[in-house]
Parts: structure tokens; sequence; C-alpha cells
């Protein structure tokens, strides 16, 4: 096997090789072990990312819902290497900088009501973490010891963690992986695709709401301390719940004494036009946001937990002294927070949550008009988040559905995100009408190609 010697680059086939042999990537089947011959990606600009060949594609899944100002910023280069020449590392156990500082007031500005804590964290998985373990910590000081229980949702994707896979409800997801079970409830699907039929939105939104009641009512509200929810379930298919539907969950909770955390990692910062969707677009000042991805672009890792004052308090209202031992070596890291500071910069400076506002009527417009292949039975979203559903008789015909789309936008110069009988798309932010529609024309060309090759067959 060739090993890597002196200076020379590696030829686009040789590291192609070593990342099959080498490099296991997430989500990657074990019955397929070192049978992938993955993307390699050389280089990217704005919206288009360009592969080892040259050949340029659209990144429909902004990376990991994350690459909001795209690609290629010199500004955010120049950022982060100040900040690496000025200070790289400090410990967050001990030290305090002026990057993690500021970037904290900057988000307790942004967030709703008194959520003004921020805990930094390495990501989306140890942001969710932080709450999950936060809720605990502090129903232990406030002598709850058994208010534990967290409820989540099907289709929820929160992390992969141990903890926050655990309150994921993906459950395909599940495979051969442990996760805990005594301290998680699932709740059912909340997505108003799958009602039944002749059953309209508010009696599903009101059948939702009461699913809630009854697991309360079962459990019992002195052994719940957390329900856990994305505003828009992402990774389970881009899930809008029906109106009204947060609004009166977290109603709930609040008269049951349990804390909300509304998992952001995905809908903040951007993605739906607002800094965070909780409170502008679903009316709730939640006890917890989660985020991470759209808050340095993708550019370098960072997450954030953010605690309302109302949690903060009860956790700080005893005599009993106690540390808050939960850290991670990277938290606030100083050119990751400096990273943030200036994608939330140029977000002010370009207007990009205006534009995002300004361009998803178009945006979602199109998502709806794809509803004319007779192979997508929904197509759903919000701000530039949007998902198509394929129809298929089973498994494993939804399966060989989404890869036979996945491979015709590739061919044609799109990249989508396929999710079994799903195609995802979370554009970065930046991109204009004009791009909208060369997307759509793509996804629209090939869904043409796939519904004309499964009528032939």
């Amino acid at each position: 096997m060739t090993k890597v010697a002196g200076s020379n680059t590696p030829s686009n086939e040789t590291l192609i090789e070593w990342d099959r042999m080498h490099q296991i990537h997430p989500w990657h089947a074990m019955d397929a072990w070192r049978g992938y011959d993955n993307m390699l990606v050389d280089t990217a600009e704005g919206i288009y990312m360009y592969d080892s060949t040259g050949k340029r594609f659209i990144d429909g899944p902004g990376g990991m819902w994350c690459t909001q100002i795209g690609y290629g910023r010199k500004d955010m280069a120049e950022a982060i290497y100040d900040q690496v020449m000025k200070l790289p590392y400090t410990s967050p156990f001990t030290s305090a900088t002026e990057p993690s500082a500021i970037l904290a007031k900057k988000i307790a500005d942004m967030a709703p009501g008194d959520l003004n804590n921020v805990f930094f964290t390495t990501g989306g998985s140890t942001a969710v973490d932080t709450a999950l373990r936060t809720m605990q910590y502090c129903n232990n000081r406030r002598g709850l010891p058994e208010k534990k229980m967290i409820i989540a949702r099907e289709k929820g994707y929160h992390g992969s963690t141990y903890l926050a896979h655990s309150v994921t409800g993906k459950e395909r997801d599940k495979s051969h992986f442990d996760f805990e079970t005594r301290l998680v409830h699932f709740l059912p699907d909340v997505n108003p695709y799958r009602r039944a039929e002749g059953q309209s939105v508010e009696e599903f939104c009101d059948e939702k709401v009461a699913d809630l009641e009854k697991a309360i009512a079962e459990i019992g509200a002195d052994k719940i301390g957390a329900f856990i929810a994305e505003p828009i379930l992402s990774s389970g298919g881009v899930i809008v719940p029906a109106p009204g539907y947060h609004k009166r969950t977290l109603e709930i909770c609040r008269a049951n004494d349990i804390f909300y955390i509304s998992d952001e990692v995905v809908t903040g910062f951007g993605r739906l036009g607002y800094w965070f969707a909780s409170e502008e677009l679903f009316d709730i000042q939640p006890d917890f946001i989660t985020s991470a991805k759209g808050l340095t672009s993708g550019y370098l890792p960072l997450g954030a937990c953010i605690v309302s004052d109302r949690v903060m308090e009860m956790m700080s209202d005893s005599d009993e002294p106690s540390s808050f031992t939960n850290g991670y070596t990277y938290s606030a890291h100083p050119v990751s927070c400096a990273a943030a500071l200036k994608n939330i910069e140029i977000f002010e400076n370009e207007g990009v949550l205006e534009h995002v506002r300004a361009v998803t009527p178009h945006f979602q417009k199109r998502l709806r008009d794809l509803m004319k292949f007779k192979i997508v039975g929904d197509a759903r979203g919000m701000g530039l988040l949007g998902c198509i559903e394929g129809k298929a008789e089973d498994l494993e015909a939804e399966k060989k559905l989404g890869s036979q789309i996945d491979e015709a936008c590739e061919a044609r110069g799109l990249l989508v995100r396929p999710l079994i009988n799903m195609a995802v798309f979370s554009p970065p932010l930046i991109i204009t009408i004009e791009q909208i529609d060369e997307m759509f024309d793509i996804l629209e060309d090939a869904l043409q190609e796939v519904q004309d090759n499964l009528n032939a067959a």
C-alpha cells in the first residue's frame, strides 16, 4: 500500500483510495466497509462546490445545513488568521477571551426573553447534551432527583453523542448502537402529511398536543424534566408541525414544570430569516435554545447552549456548594468565537437575514411546484429549507427512488441530501433568485428523468 512520502501531492485516485481504506465516515453502511468512493471535493466558492475533476455542483444541502454565507470568504479567513496569531487557545476552565465574551453578549442579545446565558460547546450534539445534563443538574439542585424523564418526538434528530442520540427519534438510524431508554419517551410523528384521511390540519394539531398531555398523565409530571423539540424536524424530513403546535406544547410544559428545549441547531442563524425561529416564527420563549452549524457558517466547529435566567436562578438557589461540572477542552475556543463574530458581522453588513426573507417566497413557490410530478408525494419547507418526499410502495422501493433522484441531480451538477425516499435542500443563504431557479430547474429535469424511467420499467 502506498505511503505518504515527502511533499509530493498524491493523485486524486490515491487520495480516494486512502479515504476508502482508512477514513471512517458518518453513516456509512458497515456491510459496505471499504466499498465507498466518496466525492473528492477540491474547492468551493459562493454556493458552488468543485470536485477534483473541476466539475461544478450547486451545494443544495449547504454543507450540513450550515454554509450560510457561502464559500471562499477572504474576510472570514483573515479574521481566523488574525485570531490564530493573537491567541489560538486558552483554557475555558480558567480564563476568558475577548472573542468569547463579545460573542456571548451578542447571542444573549439575539435570543428571546431571558435567555441571557451561553455555554459554548464543540457542536450541536454537545450543545444538546449540555441542555439535557443541565436539566438533570438543575433538578438535583432543586431536590427533585426523580424529575429526569425527557419527552422527545419521532423523526426528531438531536445528535450523535450518547444523550443526544438517545433523544433522537429517527427509528431507522438506531441500528446497532446502544442508547438510553430509561429516561426517554417518544411522542408519535407530528408530520401533517401523515395525518389520517379526512382529518384537518387543526384536528391533527389537537391530536399531537393530546399526545403530549397523555404522556405527562401516564408518566407523571413529577418524573418529567424536559421536552425537546426542533422547531422544524430537519433531518427527519423537514417536517413543519401544524400551526400553533409549539405554543400549545410550551404552555403545557410550563403548567407541569417541564423545561422546554428548542433545538435550533438547523433553524438558528438565518435559515428561516431570523437569528432564531422560536419566538419570531413560533411565538415561544423556551428555557433552552441549542445552536451550532450556521453560528460560524461551517468555517469552524462551534456550538452553544443558551440558558434562561429562570433556569440559572433555580440552579443557584441553594446553600449547598456545587460546581457545574460540564465542559470541553474546546469550549469557547477563541478562534471559533472569532469566526462566529465575523459571521455575524457579515450577516449584519450584507443584510443576509433580510435577503433570506426576500427570496423565501420564490424558493417556496418553486418547491411547491414540484408537486406536479406523480412521483412526488409531498413538497414542504419553510424559509430556505425544503424537502420533497417521493411516493413508493415499500422501504426498498423508497430507497431506490431516493437514490435515483440523488444520482440524477448529481449528474446535472446539483447536490441534494438523500434521506431514503426524500431529497432535502438548504442552500447557502446568499443564494440569489437566479440561482434558486438554476437549482430547481435541475431538480425538475432530474425528477422528469426518474419519473420517465419508472414509467418505462
